[in-house]
């Protein structure tokens, strides 16, 4: 039985329904869970993937993030159809700023706090100060410059002489069968 076919007979389709598998589509993408997403989206009317503002809005949403245009996601938040819709492109906002967060830690030193702010797509250098502080950065405000927390250098130790001993091992074993 094709998926809502058992009801079609007795309800008459909602009004909201789009508005509704739009906000399931972003809940999966905030989720990070695409392949559940496009899966989803097989599902709808190819015409809706195209022409419903419900739709078209989470399909836009996920193109950009693939593309890493994460500007276009911070102005979609402005242009989302329904008010529901801002809640889940906060909570993608969320993790598009610690993505670029550990790029940041990775990349740098340190950045002026006017940059950081403006990389991170914080309207306010206080949102960024305490984003920056619950990651464990130092602010300096006398130089307007965020310092990133240094990450040690990992020592590995690796188990020369049990590696010599395995590799010496397996030879033997090789050898037995040959």
């Amino acid at each position: 039985m094709a998926e809502g076919t058992f009801h079609s007979s007795y309800l008459p389709p909602s009004t909201r329904q789009y508005c509704l598998q739009g906000l399931n589509l972003i809940r999966l993408l905030t989720q990070n869970r695409i392949a559940d997403f496009h899966t989803k989206l097989e599902s709808l009317p190819a015409d809706a993937l195209h022409e419903n503002i419900y739709i078209k809005h989470p399909v836009n949403l996920e193109r950009w993030l693939m593309e890493g245009s994460y500007s276009k996601v911070w102005v979609a938040r402005e242009e989302a159809p329904a008010e529901e819709y801002k809640f889940f492109v906060d909570s993608l906002m969320g993790t598009i700023r610690n993505e670029i967060a550990s790029c940041e830690e990775a990349a740098y030193e340190s950045l002026p706090i006017r940059d950081a702010a403006a990389l991170l797509f914080f309207p306010s250098q206080s949102d960024l100060i305490r984003f920056a502080q619950q990651r464990g950065w130092q602010v300096n405000p006398s130089t307007e410059m965020i310092i990133f927390a240094k990450k040690g250098e990992e020592n590995v130790e690796i188990p020369k002489q049990k590696m010599i001993v395995a590799a010496l091992q397996y030879a033997r074993e090789l050898e037995q069968i040959v």
